[in-house]
């Protein structure tokens, strides 16, 4: 059995979040890379995006990995995922990849919400939820995430919820131009409720 998400009732605005499934993956692959190319403008970077490719093998199948998806319907509006692994330097700084260590670190990822469904308290609903996932699944002693502010709506955002921890346009060489930030890690709930993915 697996730990995921609790498959909320429809609201009235018909959304259902849940622990994505296989059949889920093309519509969360879909918002995706929509956001990797209309809003990041950086296109599909492999180095960057490989997960994105292969979310089974990178949110599915790994037991302390998930990835979120609300549902409209029969389309995946939003997505949001946990990985087990913090940021790698290069290219982020030694001191940010020192403090956020793959395994002991969850790090938020690929919370996008498609754009006709922004401002619906989507994301943040995400964000609660994948930090409950992280803190039943156990090991995990931070949340990190990384945001591009460049994003509209994005810094604001991740600064209403998250601390900053480093600001890379203050760097001397600007960075990536990023901003990393830390969530506060949530105490476990509904431990003895498992869900099955």
């Amino acid at each position: 059995m697996r730990r995921g998400c609790r498959t909320r009732r429809p609201e009235r605005t018909g959304n259902v979040l849940r622990t994505a499934t296989a059949q889920d993956v093309g519509g969360a692959r879909a918002v995706m890379l929509d956001t990797v190319y209309h809003d990041l403008r950086s296109g599909y970077v492999p180095r960057w995006h490989a997960d994105i490719i292969d979310l089974e093998g990178a949110y599915l199948l790994p037991e302390r990995c998930t990835l979120l998806v609300v549902v409209r319907g029969d389309e995946v509006v939003a997505t949001g995922a946990v990985r087990d692994r913090g940021p790698q330097a290069p290219p982020n700084p030694q001191w940010v990849a020192d403090r956020f260590p793959s395994g002991s670190t969850a790090q938020l990822c690929r919370i996008y919400v498609r754009p006709e469904h922004r401002r619906h308290g989507l994301a943040r609903r995400l964000v609660r939820e994948l930090g409950d996932f992280a803190a039943r699944a156990g090991g995990y002693t931070s949340l990190y995430l990384h945001t591009d502010p460049a994003v509209p709506g994005a810094e604001p955002f991740w600064r209403s919820l998250a601390q900053e921890v480093c600001d890379e346009r203050t760097l001397p060489d600007g960075g990536q131009g990023i901003v990393h930030f830390e969530l506060p890690m949530p105490a476990p709930r509904d431990l003895a409720t498992l869900h099955i993915r």
